[in-house]
C-alpha cells in the first residue's frame, strides 16, 4: 500500500511517502512560511524524489485536528483535491494520537500538548505498553494549568510532547516537578511519516472513508466564530 502524507495542523508542514512499512520520503518545514503557499510544491517533490506517480498511491492520510483552524482547512483541502483526482480514499489521523505515537519506545504515560494560545493546550492522555498506545482521557481544550492538575492525581512520570512545550514547559515542571519529562526537539512537533504510518493501519482495518466526508476535527470554536456568537447573544 502506497500511502502520501500530509500534516500541517502546525507551524510545521510536513510531507511523507511510505510504501507498506519503508518510509520512501519525508520533509519537515518549521517555520513561519505559509502552508497554502509551500504544501503543493513539498507534495509534489516528494513524489519526484520516490519515483511515485499520483495515480500510483492508494491512500491519503492526514492529521486531522486539533490544530490550526487554518493549517487544518489547508491540509484537508489539499487532500481531498489530491483524492478526487485520482478517486483514492483517505484516513483523517487525530493530531495528538499521532504525536503520541512519535514516543514509539517509551512505556508509561504520553502526554501531548499542542500550544492553543490563551494559556490553553490542546492535550489527551496516553499510555504506551509495548507495541500498542492506549488513549486515557477525551480529546481536550484544557488551560495548562489543570491539565499539570490532573496529572498530578497519576503520581507516576508522564512524558510530553507537542509544540506547546516552548509556551509551557515551565509551569509544566512547577506543578509536576521530576514527573515531567520532555521530548527533544526532534520529537516534539508533528510527523507526517507518523501520519502515513497511522494512516495506513486504519485503512489496514477497514477505517478509511471517501474524500467527501474528510472534515477537521476542532476542539473549539475559532476566535471569530466566538466573536459571532458573543455579538448574537447581545
Amino acid at each position: 500500500m502506497k500511502v502520501l502524507a500530509i500534516d500541517s495542523s502546525s507551524i510545521v508542514a510536513g510531507v511523507a511517502v511510505l510504501d507498506d512499512e519503508q518510509l520512501l520520503y519525508e520533509t519537515y518545514h518549521h517555520h513561519k512560511r505559509n502552508h497554502s503557499e509551500i504544501l503543493m510544491p513539498l507534495v509534489e517533490e516528494a513524489l519526484l524524489s520516490s519515483g511515485i506517480h499520483l495515480s500510483d498511491l492508494d491512500l491519503f492520510a492526514v492529521s486531522g485536528g486539533p490544530g490550526s483552524f487554518t493549517g487544518l482547512r489547508i491540509g484537508i483541502s489539499t487532500v481531498k483535491g489530491l483524492a478526487q483526482a485520482v478517486d483514492k480514499p483517505v484516513v483523517s489521523v487525530p493530531t495528538l494520537d499521532a504525536l503520541a505515537w512519535n514516543v514509539l519506545c517509551l512505556n508509561g504515560l504520553i502526554c501531548p500538548v499542542m500550544d492553543a494560545r490563551r494559556e490553553q493546550v490542546y492535550t489527551s492522555l496516553y499510555r504506551r505498553k509495548e507495541k500498542e498506545c492506549t488513549r486515557l482521557m477525551p480529546y481536550s481544550a484544557l488551560p495548562v494549568i489543570r491539565l499539570a492538575e490532573q496529572l498530578a492525581d497519576y503520581n507516576e512520570p508522564v512524558f510530553f510532547v507537542g509544540d506547546g512545550l516552548w509556551a509551557h514547559r515551565a509551569k509544566l515542571e512547577e506543578i509536576l516537578k521530576d514527573s515531567a519529562f520532555f521530548a527533544p526537539g526532534y520529537l516534539a512537533c508533528q510527523r507526517a511519516s507518523t501520519i502515513a504510518w497511522l494512516g495506513r493501519r486504519e485503512a489496514m482495518a477497514g477505517n478509511a472513508i471517501h474524500y467527501r466526508d474528510l472534515k477537521p476535527f476542532y476542539l473549539r470554536q475559532s476566535q471569530a466564530e466566538q466573536k459571532r456568537k458573543q455579538q448574537a447573544e447581545k
